[in-house]
């Protein structure tokens, strides 16, 4: 029987007070997000994650102490697993976890993939969107981190991919209908990225815009949506417009607010704490008479099927490409990893 490994990308959070520390300094020592050399990085990574420890720790606490990401990524490796045997019968098709930044890290997914020898390997990011700072750092540790057998091909992006774009639609009329189907503006919000990563070729802005307008298209009726950006922090200029201030400007304006987080395909601090507890009081402190959030699409069917149909899709291929098997970025975007040919 031929053995597929299926290694799932994804930040990782702490399991405990006492590990937000050590995983704020494994974040800010990533030179996907702090640019400088190593030697200026890790004191300067060690200085962030000491003096933001504390607030951090706070937020966590809000959600019992830890992040839940590990256990809704292990969820959705499960109901991965359970669809690709359908879909692949005489294959044994397990998933990985692979987290960046927390347990379990790549390398010990990269130990955990080489005991079991597969066959196939297939790298798929649980970001919808490519960012070279995220999907392109998770990628870059797992090359590192991998020696293991099996011939392996990567699946970099699938911002308009059906299962995912519907598996939001469906959460955003569940909680939209769920509510009454109160008079609303629809924010699709994304983390944000500094300005200048954007500007270097990064093509996430324009694949979150891609997933925005694939969902609108699909909702019934007539919607008024906007495109936001979360997560801002430090003295860079980012995209946006901030969701934060979006929110203000819907409170001034009386206007009632469905939030759902599009760059999130699972729930962890800035969905469970920064837009459920923190946007929540600010909308309702700027006078938004209503503040709903769609829940992130975690194993909805829509998503797992997506995701396998992709993996299956993938097998015959080698290299990078999105999950359609092409380049999805415009030349312009010259960061997009995939190897495939550039469109216009």
């Amino acid at each position: 029987m031929k053995r597929l490994a299926v290694v799932l990308f994804n930040l990782g959070g702490p399991d405990g007070p006492k590990s937000v520390r050590p995983f704020l300094f494994n974040l800010f020592n990533d030179p996907a997000i702090i640019g400088l050399p190593g030697i200026a990085r890790t004191p300067l990574a060690a200085l962030i994650s000491t003096t933001r420890a504390k607030a951090a720790r706070a937020n966590y606490a809000v959600m019992g102490g830890g992040s839940p990401l590990l256990g809704e990524t292990q969820a959705q490796a499960v109901s991965l697993e359970a669809a690709l045997s359908e879909q692949l019968p005489g294959v044994e098709a397990r998933c990985f976890v692979a987290m960046r930044y927390w347990t379990p890290l790549t390398q010990d997914a990269a130990r955990e993939v080489e005991d079991f020898g597969p066959d196939e390997i297939v790298l798929l990011p649980l970001y919808p969107q490519f960012s070279t700072t995220t999907s392109g750092s998770s990628l870059k540790a797992w090359r590192a981190a991998y020696k293991g057998p099996g011939r392996s091909r990567t699946i970099c992006c699938y911002p308009e991919a059906e299962g995912f774009v519907d598996g939001y639609v469906q959460a955003i009329l569940r909680t939209w209908e769920d509510a009454g189907r109160p008079s609303v503006k629809l924010l699709l919000s994304a983390h944000g990225l500094p300005e200048k990563v954007i500007a270097a070729g990064d093509p996430y802005q324009a694949q979150v815009e891609a997933t925005a307008g694939a969902i609108t298209a699909r909702l019934p009726g007539r919607w008024e949506v906007e495109v936001c950006y979360q997560s801002r922090v430090g003295p860079l200029k980012w995209i946006g417009p901030a969701t934060d201030e979006v929110i203000r400007r819907a409170g001034a304006d009386g206007r009632g607010l469905l939030v759902a987080p599009i760059a999130f395909v699972s729930e962890h601090v800035e969905t469970l704490v920064e837009l459920d507890h923190e946007y929540g009081h600010l909308a309702r402190e700027s006078g938004c008479p209503v503040y709903l959030r769609a829940p992130a699409v975690g194993v909805a069917q829509t998503f797992i099927d997506s995701l396998a149909g992709a993996v299956v899709a993938a097998l015959p291929r080698d290299g990078v490409a999105d999950a359609g098997g092409g380049r999805w970025c415009p030349r312009r975007w010259g960061r997009c990893p995939s190897e495939k040919a550039v469109s216009p």
